[in-house]
């Protein structure tokens, strides 16, 4: 599965093996040469959290993950792959309980609609994925208005946060904060961070004001290999926590929510409310389940190799790289002119992918592909 269509964006038209069976051509036109197919399975995708995959192998990699087992089945998210990964997440994130959710959006949307009861104003990152790009959700559904506040993953989100809380006090019809939802990693922040001990005094601001804490954490897991991160440490100062199963855990669609018992319990109510009880759950939660399996332990071999990377496109003429702060996996590497021209034809010769410069900056997104071609092998194409 190709995350976030930032593969096939990436890849000009006719240059997958599947398009190359060929298209009748316009009565007069010149054919064009073919694009030399790229290898999907051997690609070096520096695009998207995922691993790349077509969408035609699909039955063979769910057969995979099921293997032999005969208790795989859930009915209606009951039982099967479904209950084995609701309690390894819960586990993994430690919680008392987790339940699947369809989307990450369900997922957020719960969790927010629970916490905030009856306290109908939410804070959460001007940049973050519920206030950016969940279609006003939360005033939809539950009637929460969002309350946006500046400091993306730095320190300046810890006083933001008291400002609101200050001004509250101040007024005399003081707004009532129900919730407040981080999103950490913060995609439209290119995968930066918020540090742990910054998280913990934003959720003892929290419990001051007697205000849940909700972790949009779709991308958690990218954050295997940082120096320090342990996911259960990480995830103790939230009430609720949202995981994505299809970003990079090769899962087709799917999300876990992890919280206590009672919360969960509840979520799962909330989650039938908005019509997110499929009927069956299994594939997506096996598929995760096997995503899951190493890792961890990947992952921070691919965190070591996007940092050698770096490090050889750093020592090449033409080339400056400006690295995310707390970065999950995310950096951007400043090219001459002379460097981006070709770059993306050079790169599909050997069946290595990467995005269209933008005025010079190439975003580099490293995930589980990196490990297929030594570092020397990928720099190279940046040689001119």
């Amino acid at each position: 599965m190709v995350s976030r269509r930032a593969f096939l964006q990436a890849v000009p038209a006719g240059a997958l093996s599947l398009a190359a069976a060929g298209t009748p051509l316009a009565l007069g036109a010149a054919p064009a040469p073919a694009p030399k197919p790229i290898a999907v399975e051997k690609v070096v995708a520096l695009v998207g959290d995922d691993v790349p995959a077509r969408s035609i192998t699909f039955p063979h990699r769910l057969e995979q993950a099921i293997g032999g087992d005969a208790d795989i089945g859930d009915i209606y998210l009951h039982e099967g792959a479904v209950t084995q990964l609701e309690q390894r997440l819960a586990a993994m994130l430690g919680k008392e309980d987790a339940a699947f959710m369809p989307t990450g959006t369900m997922a957020n949307q719960v969790a927010i609609r629970i916490l905030c009861g009856d306290r109908r104003h939410l804070l959460l990152q001007k940049e973050s994925h519920v206030y950016r790009d969940e279609e006003d959700a939360t005033a939809v559904l539950s009637g929460i208005n969002p309350v946006p506040i500046e400091g993306g993953t730095g320190e300046q989100l810890v006083a933001s946060i008291d400002a609101a809380y200050n001004q509250r006090s101040e007024d005399p019809y003081p707004l009532e904060v129900g919730a407040i939802s981080l999103e950490s990693p913060v995609r439209r922040l290119d995968g930066s961070t918020i540090a742990l001990d910054t998280i913990l005094r934003i959720a003892a601001i929290a419990k001051r004001n007697g205000t849940g804490l909700h972790l949009d954490g779709a991308r958690l897991l990218l954050m295997s290999g940082m120096p320090g991160f342990d996911p259960k440490a990480y995830a103790a100062p939230f009430d609720t926590v949202y995981v994505s199963l299809y970003k990079y855990l090769g899962a087709p669609f799917g999300a876990i929510l992890a919280g206590d018992k009672a919360r969960i319990d509840r979520a799962r109510h909330v989650r039938h409310i908005f019509g997110g009880t499929i009927f069956r759950g299994f594939p997506a939660a096996a598929m995760a389940l096997h995503g899951l399996d190493g890792f961890g332990d990947m992952f921070a071999r691919v965190r070591k190799a996007g940092d050698a990377l770096l490090a050889a496109l750093e020592a090449m003429p033409g080339i400056r790289i400006e690295r995310v702060e707390r970065a999950s996996n995310i950096a951007v590497a400043v090219l001459e002119p002379r460097v981006a021209e070709g770059l993306q034809e050079r790169a599909r010769h050997v069946d290595i992918v990467v995005g269209k410069p933008d005025n010079g900056r190439l975003h580099l997104s490293f995930n589980g592909t990196l490990l297929r071609k030594p570092t020397a092998a990928i720099a190279s194409v940046f040689a001119v």
